[in-house]
């Protein structure tokens, strides 16, 4: 169902995502205050990797044990001790975020400033912007409606290719069942290319009960965040009035002026966000919710930022 908005030339930034605004993100990315930024992996999408070997990095000292490179000992504190020690480095690895993002039909729906759609596209543009100043790679796939894939890439590339793609795969759809949510965090389970973290950016319509057990099982393997993009009349009680639609070509007035008609409404719209936030709350997933009206970064940092846990 999609809110009946005038529709300017593609690339308006309201109904369709303009390319030209995602590249700008950059600049609010670079201007924000940031804390101070990591490209640490983790394991089990939880936890910084501390791997000891020959990084750059010293991690600590400990006492020499036998099969320990002679070239890392600690020759001031073997000398302060009287005890061998050997020097151990923390090895840094490079971070990975898959952005999941949702591209089904309800996703092109707005009644205040913009889209769901275009609104995800800004989010999934300050996730890119955000994790490459970090120095990690990003890649970004979609379910809904098409399949594809882009791999990791590092610096302003990657960013750059994700933009890229996030414009040209915003493309106007008919109607359809889609891809369920359960099978689309299967498929990125198998297709994750090395990401420890994934960031999933739907509006919940999808969500289904098996998704429960496979986000819990993604979860094990990488950090998932949840950011639910949702409309005002999603949200909270819609004031009364007459509300025109748009569904499948069909335009059709929607009249709401009793409290319990507005509230069913509502709720009915809504049931999406309503399940997709339930189930990140209920599996501990880290969520934010934001309408189509604010703005993402605050958000996405919130996901994001380094020493998040949940």
């Amino acid at each position: 169902m999609n809110a009946t908005l005038d529709t300017p030339p593609d690339g308006d930034g309201r109904t369709r995502v303009r390319l030209a605004e995602l590249v700008a993100l950059r600049g609010r990315v670079a201007k924000a205050a940031l804390p101070r930024l990591e490209s640490h992996a983790m394991r089990a999408g939880q936890q910084t990797s501390r791997l000891y070997g020959r990084g750059m990095d010293y991690a600590e000292s400990r006492v020499y044990q036998p099969g320990d490179d002679v070239r890392r000992m600690d020759w001031r504190l073997t000398a302060r001790s009287g005890r061998l020690h050997t020097k151990l480095f923390q090895e840094e690895r490079e971070g990975r975020l898959l952005i999941l993002l949702d591209t089904h039909a309800s996703m092109r729906f707005g009644t205040r400033a913009r889209f769901k759609s275009v609104q995800a596209a800004r989010a999934a543009a300050l996730a890119a912007w955000y994790v490459v100043r970090a120095g990690e790679r990003v890649g970004l796939m979609e379910f809904g409606a098409g399949h594809r894939l882009l791999r990791p890439l590092a610096g302003t590339r990657g960013a750059l290719t994700v933009c890229g793609a996030l414009a040209d795969w915003d493309q106007p759809i008919a109607s359809s069942d889609g891809e369920l949510l359960s099978d689309a965090v299967l498929r990125a389970g198998r297709l994750m290319r090395g990401a420890n973290r994934v960031l999933l950016i739907s509006d919940g319509l999808s969500c289904d009960e098996s998704a429960r057990g496979r986000l819990l099982d993604l979860s094990s393997k990488a950090g998932v965040r949840v950011l639910v993009v949702a409309d005002a009349l999603e949200l909270s009680l819609p004031p009364a009035g007459r509300y025109p639609l748009e569904h499948e070509g069909e335009r059709r007035e929607v009249v709401l002026f009793g409290e319990r008609q507005r509230r069913e409404f509502q709720q009915a719209l809504g049931a999406g966000q309503s399940r997709l936030n339930a189930m990140a709350q209920s599996l501990g997933l880290l969520h934010r919710t934001i309408d189509t009206a604010s703005d993402p970064l605050d958000a996405v940092m919130a996901l994001l930022s380094p020493g998040v846990r949940r």
